[in-house]
């Protein structure tokens, strides 16, 4: 299993304040797998910590994992760094970006 399928699975997670998915808002700090044992190592953020749906996103992120076969998922949340806009992918930036009305 690789980083980019995990992440690719995580951006079916959508914050359901803003539309977008947890990925390309940045709140995917750090991703460790080990295939052999098959584990993974994640460390999310919020972009509160006051965040109302913070027990919905770390269910919804242990249960894809789970989902995808994982016999130990370990999940941390951190705010440290906090959570900025320069954190969104590009893409979502761009995005933003064209959005708004000069």
């Amino acid at each position: 299993m690789t980083k980019e399928k995990i992440l690719q699975s995580l951006k079916q997670i959508v914050d359901p304040e803003l539309g977008v998915n947890i990925v390309d808002l940045g709140l995917i700090y750090k991703i460790d797998v080990n295939n052999k044992k098959k584990t993974v190592k994640v460390v999310m953020t919020l972009t509160t910590p006051l965040c109302p749906f913070n027990n919905y996103f770390l269910e919804q992120v242990e249960k894809i994992l789970k989902d995808l076969n994982f016999n130990k998922v370990d999940l941390k949340l951190s705010f440290d760094p906090p959570w900025n806009s320069t954190m969104m992918s590009p893409e979502l930036k761009k995005k933003i970006k064209d959005s708004k009305y000069d």
